[in-house]
């Protein structure tokens, strides 16, 4: 892989690179950041007045740069790296040092340091009088400011004022206007005890804003430079905190400090919870307030009294009585003369009995110096004395999703808080994984040990019940467990209990503590026997629970009658589209590829968004069909709603098609085959408008059945074939709402949704739009439906360009653009971007070379020579009646204007004239303004 070098001067690895303008074409495509860059762009952006064969040139440069980026690459083999698309190239780079200095802006000290040790030099320091490169050289330098900014900052918070007031002298000499740099100068020489000095940086702050800007200091340094006056206890380094989501906790030890005498702690926990974590946090406080702490463990065959062994030897005293008794008098004055002290018992739980007979001891009589005993435990202590002392208990259970998010940053938090439980240690590894980019659902390996380490401590016959439990997911109901098992299991339950592996929820019903136990149970279960254990639970289960059955039948890859209509009805019963597909592949790889199971996955991919698979099993379905009846499921089946009005298939949906249509004669009457059927026609055959009269009699049929189903399919139809002519979006708007009031489908109630936004984008009702895009954006979520944000994207781009916010709008085209390669929906990919872009900036930055698709003979007549572009104007066929019928209207007319050709004025203005009060934007995607412009022209 090339590191690529910017900061400073241009550098790729260790290739050699040739002169300015092959270093400059390597610039640019690093600038564009793996974005595709035009040919005419580059030769534009090279010269001022290029010359002949100028593009020629831009190639030779591109090709010496692949020898130079890639040598080992094989002659006549396509480069990987700088790559060819359409007429132009992009730079495939993955290690830019600038992208890297970018992503270590949020770092703490020692990463800010890496980043800024990144800069060798000015940004692009060759390209600075290149105006591609002026803003991008700004961005960056502005961003190495705020960097030195933040590391000043970082510095302070470690208490390195001395270090910090130096750095920023040098940096505020160069950048006197940098406001929140003279801010943490002054605090920097405020904590250095330098208060006047302090103030007059602040002085000096106020006379360079001034000067250099006209505008007075805001109000940080107003409020600091009244702080610096008061000495202000807000202006002291804060406290370095070691513990994170404890302050209850810590607050509760803080309780228990004796103000004299004797003062007992138990703090109890799982394994990882941060019992240590705590005590060691608390022993910090403590120490600044002049206390002393010792530390003791006790260990499992450890000597009698070992941990009162390490307090006396960390005190500086020996054990030297002779009996018993003595000897636990000997401990406690040792103690006592230590006074203030914190002595910190970790695992309690694992103390002999004369560990915890000279903690008793501490009860029996009154210290006359304070001493605080802070014990940590897994379990309960089998003490009396101990518990009729009466210690603060501090349970410490787990971090809630704030404080994990600390730990581990706010993308992953809610999805860590749930497998963790909030366990620290748990936290901690899981951020480890998914920071190395590991799978966040499978178990860190210091996890797994640790859990494997504590599952020794059972018994052989406990631990195999505890596997046994895993297969039934992380809540086990008892009853089913002991099937399973085929023998009683209680006692089991109750060590894992006393262990903490598993809880009690109800009576009967038992829960992991934790997903990450149940799964390392589980996946310490061979594949073998844990496909037996699925298919014993199966037999055991109620044949009514569909949903826990197909589960079981999927992972036991049983191959049965029964876990076929399982798995089935349990596709058919789920309202998520991906974990429909999975079931349905499951009942097919536990049967056969039968008609009903084929046409069932079909649908599902459709809905999950992979079009493609979804038409290779519809035609599948069609072709495996025999008879009318089969023939006719087949088609009916694949009822999945569809908005974009341009065929992603055509030959396949000729395939349907036809097929219905040799289908349809079979069923006279007014059935729903025939319904459905009519209404498959209509929506395969769109962009045509010559099916309304089968879309409108499937609707007709639909309502006579009162079925809202077909019904909901039928209007889809029906709105497929309103693109005949323009100023349809009111009838369109009443679909939209018909179909919400209708249907009971999410899916179809997401597109009546989506017809609205598109709808009233057209009448310039952007309030209403809002509304039903958040709505199908909120349903989407809800049922994991991932195409509808490709629609919703669009649209949010639309409103920034209507509110003429260009280069919002530039980048949130692109990005939305992005979002639909990959679909499966071939009609959105080509051409969408370019039109949207053309409606943004106007026909003067129009690129044939650009990738138009089908829409680019109607922007030809913008960019030919005059001449060419009205005989291209003039043979333009009127095109299909689609989303984009309005759009092809307005670039006629945009041609007639630049020709200033009457005829081909009158042919937009007639094609226009029905949408006299809508706005060119019935895609919901983008916007050409008011129809009412393109009329007046």
């Amino acid at each position: 892989m090339v590191t690529f070098g910017v900061l400073g001067p241009l550098t790729a690895g260790s290739a050699r690179l040739g002169g300015p303008k092959q270093r400059a074409v390597l610039a640019r495509l690093l600038v564009a950041r793996r974005r595709i860059v035009p040919v005419r762009t580059l030769v534009d952006d090279l010269w001022e007045d290029p010359p002949d064969g100028a593009v020629g040139t831009v190639q030779t440069f591109v090709g010496a740069l692949r020898k130079a980026l890639e040598p080992g690459r094989p002659p006549r083999t396509p480069s990987s790296l700088l790559v060819t698309e359409g007429t132009g190239y992009a730079l495939l780079a993955d290690d830019v040092d600038a992208w890297r200095f970018e992503d270590m802006l949020g770092g703490d000290l020692s990463v800010l340091d890496s980043a800024l040790a990144l800069w060798r030099g000015p940004a692009y320091v060759e390209f600075a009088d290149f105006p591609w490169a002026r803003a991008e050289i700004d961005r960056l330098e502005e961003l190495r400011l705020v960097a030195v900014e933040r590391r000043a900052e970082a510095a302070l918070a470690l208490g390195r004022a001395a270090g910090v007031a130096a750095d920023l002298r040098a940096h505020l000499a160069d950048h006197p206007w940098r406001e929140k740099a003279w801010s943490l100068l002054a605090l920097a020489l405020y904590r250095e005890g330098r208060q006047a000095d302090a103030l007059r940086a602040v002085r000096d702050a106020r006379h360079a804003l001034v000067s250099n800007l006209g505008v007075d200091p805001g109000d940080e340094l107003r409020t600091l430079e009244s702080d610096i006056l008061t000495q202000s206890p807000r202006l002291r380094p804060p406290p370095e905190s070691s513990l994170v989501g404890r302050d209850l906790e810590l607050a509760a030890l803080n309780a228990a400090v004796p103000v004299a005498g004797l003062g007992l702690a138990l703090v109890t926990g799982e394994a990882g919870a941060g019992k240590t974590a705590l005590a060691t946090a608390f022993s910090e406080v403590l120490a600044s307030r002049g206390w002393r702490t010792v530390w003791a463990r006790c260990q499992e065959d450890a000597p009698v009294a070992w941990p009162w062994q390490q307090v006396v030897e960390a005190l500086g005293s020996e054990l030297t009585a002779p009996g018993r008794f003595e000897l636990r008098l000997s401990i406690v004055s040792t103690v006592e003369s230590a006074a203030p002290v914190l002595v910190v018992l970790d695992d309690l739980h694992q103390a002999d009995e004369e560990t915890l007979a000279v903690l008793t001891a501490f009860t029996a009589r009154p210290l006359s110096g304070r001493a605080l005993i802070v014990a940590t435990s897994r379990s309960a202590v089998p003490s009396e004395a101990l518990a009729r002392a009466e210690p603060a208990r501090v349970e410490l259970g787990g971090l809630d999703e704030q404080a994990v998010a600390a730990l581990v940053g706010p993308r992953d938090a809610h999805a860590i808080h749930e497998r963790s439980g909030g366990n620290p240690f748990y936290v901690k590894e899981l951020g480890r994984l998914v920071a190395s980019g590991g799978d966040l659902g499978s178990v860190p390996a210091g996890v797994r040990d640790v859990i494997r380490h504590r599952l020794a401590g059972l018994p052989a016959e406990a631990r195999t019940v505890l596997h046994q439990a895993s297969v039934l997911g992380r809540d086990v109901e008892v009853d089913l467990l002991a099937a399973l098992a085929g023998h009683d299991v209680l006692d089991a339950l109750d060590l894992a209990l006393e262990a903490g592996f598993v809880a009690e929820v109800a009576p009967g019903h038992a829960r992991f503590t934790h997903a990450l136990v149940r799964d390392t149970l589980y996946e310490d279960v061979s594949l073998t026997r844990r496909a037996r254990w699925h298919a014993a639970v199966a037999e055991a289960l109620p044949r009514d629970d569909v949903r826990t059955l197909a589960h079981h039948y999927a992972l036991a890859g049983t191959r049965s009658e029964a876990a076929v209509s399982a798995l089935a009805e349990a596709a058919n019963r789920t309202r998520s589209p991906r974990e429909a597909v999975r079931l349905w592949k499951a009942a097919i790889a536990a049967g056969s590829e039968r008609l009903d199971l084929l046409t069932g996955l079909a649908r599902a991919l459709a809905v999950s968004g992979d079009l493609e698979a979804a038409r290779e099993r519809g035609s599948a379905a069609v072709k495996l069909a025999r008879g009318p009846q089969e023939t006719a499921k087949a088609i009916g089946s694949f009822d999945v709603p569809g908005i974009w009005t341009t065929n992603d298939d055509p030959a396949h949906s000729a395939e349907l098609v036809a097929a219905a249509e040799r289908t349809l004669p079979a069923f006279p009457g007014p059935t729903a085959t025939r319904a459905r059927l009519l209404a498959t026609i209509a929506m395969e055959d769109r962009g045509t408008g010559t099916r309304l009269p089968e879309a409108e009699e499937a609707e007709a049929i639909a309502i006579g059945l009162h079925d809202p189903a077909l019904q909901a399919f039928a209007l889809n139809a029906r709105f497929m074939h309103t693109f005949h002519r323009t100023g349809l979006a009111p009838e369109r708007a009443a679909i939209g709402r018909e179909l919400l009031k209708v249907t009971t489908d999410v899916t179809y109630e997401v597109l009546g949704h989506l017809i609205l936004v598109q709808a009233n984008s057209a009448l310039a009702e952007f309030g209403t739009a809002d509304e039903h895009a958040a709505a199908a954006d909120d349903l989407a979520r809800q049922h994991d439906l991932p195409l509808v944000a490709v629609f919703t994207d669009w649209y949010a781009a639309l409103k920034l360009a209507a509110a003429n916010k260009k280069t919002e709008a530039d980048r949130a085209y692109r990005a939305a653009a992005e979002r639909v390669k990959g679909t499966g929906m071939w009609g959105m990919e080509r051409g969408l971007l370019p039109l949207a872009l053309l409606s943004l900036h106007g026909p003067s930055t129009v690129d044939l070379t650009d990738d138009w698709g089908p829409h680019l003979d109607w922007v030809r007549p913008l960019a030919l020579p005059h001449d060419e572009a009205l005989k291209a104007a003039r043979a333009l066929p009127d095109g299909p009646a689609d989303l984009l019928t309005e759009v092809r209207a307005c670039l006629l007319s945009m041609a007639a204007t630049r020709l200033r050709d009457d005829e081909l004025g009158q042919r937009a203005h007639e094609l226009l004239l029905p949408a006299k009060a809508e706005l060119v934007a019935g895609t919901g995607l983008f916007t050409f303004g008011p129809v009412a412009d393109f009329l007046g022209r």
